[in-house]
């Protein structure tokens, strides 16, 4: 079984350098997941990819199935989970192009179906969720990234909001007295599903603009065309280094 699995966000439907052996559609009890998954090699480490948003990026973070993307992961073997998703910068340490590996999250989602534990029939058991992200699988995206020559932040507090929208000026504001250094809408409830399932889970956002009310102006989300295309070659440089690593 392959033990290892990417999760690609906007901008990333496909890995550089992943040989590929077959794809399958697997079926969830609780639907269809975003794509078939993907089952592969990249340089010799056997790895099985899923794009979050679909193979035609056509699906928006509030829409994605999360509950399906990481259970059909889970019943293939997937014991790690490498995530990829853009994010804008809060904190004045994250610039544009910098990939981020965040330690800890703050959920402002909602809406989101957000466990496995949703039928009264069964027993229920509390998960400890105090450090989100699996701590032994940051330190290897934080060494690959160096290893690649990639600008790293190696800590930081991801604010995940529901989408579709952008925040207000007065969200980026609350989120930043609350402690949050990024904001996304794609690792909550990924972050929480894994945990339930006993599947590590780490993060590496990449910084594509700065959030509201944090640069010049209005945020113009027809400019994050190239900033998307270069972070996701920085990530995939990243992932090329971790995955010999793992």
């Amino acid at each position: 079984m392959t033990k290892l699995a990417i999760i690609g966000g906007t901008g990333l439907s496909r890995l550089d350098g992943l040989t590929v052996e077959r794809r399958e559609m697997v079926k969830t009890p609780y639907g269809a997941p975003s794509c078939p998954l993907v089952f592969g090699e990249i340089n010799g480490v056997q790895v099985v990819f899923v794009s979050r948003h679909g193979n035609r990026q056509s699906i928006p973070a509030h829409l994605v199935n999360y509950c399906a993307n990481v259970w059909a992961l889970h019943s293939v073997g997937v014991e790690r989970i490498i995530a990829i998703g853009v994010v804008g910068a809060i904190d004045d340490e994250c610039n544009i192009g910098d990939i981020v590996i965040p330690d800890q999250i703050i959920d402002y989602t909602a809406d989101r179906s957000g466990s496995y534990e949703s039928d009264v029939s069964q027993d229920h058991h509390l998960i400890d969720f105090s450090y989100p992200y699996n701590d032994a699988l940051r330190q290897k995206l934080i060494e690959g990234g160096k290893s690649a020559g990639v600008s790293i932040v190696d800590h930081g507090t991801y604010g995940a909001s529901s989408g579709p929208r952008l925040e207000t000026v007065a969200e980026i504001r609350r989120m930043e007295r609350d402690g949050c250094s990024i904001v996304g809408m794609s690792s909550m409830p990924e972050a929480a599903l894994a945990r339930e399932l006993g599947v590590d889970y780490a993060f590496c956002a990449v910084a594509v603009n700065a959030a509201a009310g944090k640069g010049d102006g209005a945020i113009d989300v027809t400019q994050w065309k190239s900033a998307i295309s270069t972070g996701m070659k920085s990530a995939q440089q990243l992932l090329q280094a971790t995955v010999v690593s793992l």
